[in-house]
């Protein structure tokens, strides 16, 4: 008796997706992806292989799927140290020598560096590889994980080498070149509705198992996948967990990526590449423009969008992608009220509030007269590209603005802008 891969149900659903989808990997990756209970990538991937050109009726899709006979498991070899698929332009990395020859490390400092016994976890902290920081927020404390010196050269060798050959999706606007807020924003200007969503604790709920799935995707054999693995996550020390709340504190004692790391954000965008996939899709069949920063979605659209529907299956499709959302922060915003999306204010044309803008400027003009280490409350590492970055973001929508932010900088003593970190 044969064993086919989709119930009936599952495969109508699918077909009526696939419609008016483009005939294209990306075009069937994103219908599939708006129906639950299936992969929508290899799904597409299957349906390419047999039937290259779309068919002339939905029923043809329909008895296609139908057939699919279902995936048996392969047993995965690991006697030989030869990736069969590279995928992007990346080093290749066979063996754990060649990793290390590439990062000036001998193979016992890679694995030191790796730490995938999460051995140093019971370890005084100077032995450990990051400087843990408690950050307050409104909707409680965000813990920071910054790599010392030595691993976070090591890390951005990989984000170099490695993770910035490998593209984003293109709804994905958050730590990729060439896009910023402003473009995560600007296609939702003058909207008549704007929603809002937040994943909650977006890199630790990123864990090692789906890090080691993405650069076995790339093509690097698992030993080696496993020391990329171990050097861009963390296990956090029990000492530093105390008082958290337990959720928090049971996502961060497992491998997750640490949010201080510098390829955290790209990593992070490529496993959530599916849910971006996915969403897209959704967006499109709702008549609706979807973009991602980091852990803020959004929509817009027409005000006839049924929201409360949209909601639910936001939800849906996080949870099935490994996320959660965050209900508190969840934001539906007509024309009546500001829409507002990264801090800017996109009823018109996407600009920062004047507020941001006036402390800058009284931040600059005070660190002018004082000096850069006075306004360095927060002990922010290298606070002059802090500070510089933050008059190109509030300028990229003013020029005005712009130039008036740099002639205060320009008179700041950067000289001493902070505590030496270690």
């Amino acid at each position: 008796m044969r064993d086919f891969e989709l119930d009936a149900e599952l495969a109508r659903r699918l077909a009526d997706a696939a419609d008016d989808a483009p005939w294209t990997l990306g075009g069937l990756e994103e219908a599939f992806g708006t129906v639950f209970g299936v992969s929508p990538t290899l799904l597409a991937v299957r349906v390419l292989d047999l039937m290259p050109a779309p068919p002339f009726e939905p029923q043809t899709l329909y008895r296609l799927l139908r057939e699919l006979p279902r995936l048996r498991p392969v047993p995965l070899s690991l006697d030989t140290n030869e990736s069969s698929v590279w995928r992007f332009d990346v080093p290749r990395y066979n063996t754990s020598d060649d990793l290390a020859r590439s990062l000036d490390l001998t193979v016992s400092e890679l694995e030191w560096f790796a730490d995938r016994g999460e051995w140093l976890r019971t370890k005084p902290l100077p032995l450990r590889h990051y400087r843990p920081m408690q950050i307050s927020k409104k909707a409680g404390a965000r813990l920071l994980e910054i790599p010392k010196p030595r691993l976070r050269e090591i890390q951005r060798k990989i984000l170099r080498r490695i993770l910035d050959q490998v593209p984003a999706h293109d709804a994905a606007h958050g730590f990729v070149r060439g896009r910023s807020p402003l473009t995560f924003a600007a296609p939702h200007a003058q909207s008549e509705i704007v929603i809002g969503v937040d994943l909650a604790q977006f890199f630790p709920s990123i864990t090692g198992d789906r890090i080691h799935a993405i650069f076995t995707a790339v093509g690097y054999p698992p030993a080696v996948a496993g020391i990329l693995t171990g050097l861009c996550t963390v296990a956090t020390p029990a000492d530093t967990l105390r008082g958290l709340p337990y959720p928090q504190a049971s996502q961060l004692r497992t491998a997750h990526l640490p949010q201080g790391a510098p390829t955290s954000p790209a990593l992070a965008n490529l496993v959530a590449r599916n849910l971006d996939i996915r969403l897209s899709g959704l967006g499109k069949a709702n008549h609706l423009t979807y973009t991602r920063y980091a852990d803020d979605l959004a929509f817009s659209g027409s005000e006839a969008a049924d929201v409360s529907t949209l909601l639910w299956t936001i939800e849906q499709i996080a949870g099935d992608e490994g996320f959660a959302i965050h209900p508190r922060k969840t934001k539906v915003m007509r024309p009546h009220r500001r829409q507002h999306l990264t801090g800017l204010v996109i009823n018109n044309q996407p600009s920062y509030p004047r507020d941001d803008y006036d402390r800058l400027r009284a931040l600059l003009h005070n660190a002018a007269n004082t000096s850069a280490r006075e306004q360095n409350r927060d002990g922010i590492e290298n606070f002059r590209a802090h500070i510089y970055g933050r008059i190109m973001l509030v300028g990229e929508t003013s020029v005005a603005r712009r130039r008036a932010l740099l002639r205060l900088a320009e008179r700041v003593d950067w000289s001493t802008e902070s505590h030496k970190s270690d």
